[in-house]
């Protein structure tokens, strides 16, 4: 008997990452697309992409020559944040996402990018 469910439609979205490089291959510029959010070309002074293949997360971090270790701090801080987020949405586990951003906040206070330290 022939399958008679309709076809789903078969969307793609494209991310895109362009990383220009000095001659030591140190990044000087990065630009990055995404076609569903209707983003091109944006600027970025860093990315940090993590894929899990069922076993294990892999990752790729980059950041250009320009950034200052302030910057890649309060990035960390922001991007364990951000991770949080998503694993609360994910999972709805508040207790979990809680402890994380608990920790990220007294990580930012000790590294100096927390709330006490602005201004």
């Amino acid at each position: 008997m022939p399958n008679l469910r309709p076809m789903a439609d078969p969307r793609t979205s494209e991310i895109h990452l362009t990383v220009t490089t000095d001659e030591n291959k140190v990044p000087t510029a990065i630009r990055w697309s995404a076609s569903d959010a209707g983003i091109a070309n944006a600027e970025a002074k860093a990315f940090a992409l993590s894929v899990w293949n069922g076993r294990e997360a892999l990752s790729i971090d980059l950041w250009d020559k320009d950034m200052t270790v302030d910057e890649m701090k309060v990035f960390v801080c922001q991007s364990m944040m951000t991770l949080a987020d998503a694993l609360e949405r994910s999972t709805q586990d508040e207790r979990a996402a809680g402890a994380i951003r608990g920790f990220t906040s007294e990580l930012a206070e000790r590294i100096g990018v927390g709330p006490s330290q602005e201004g």
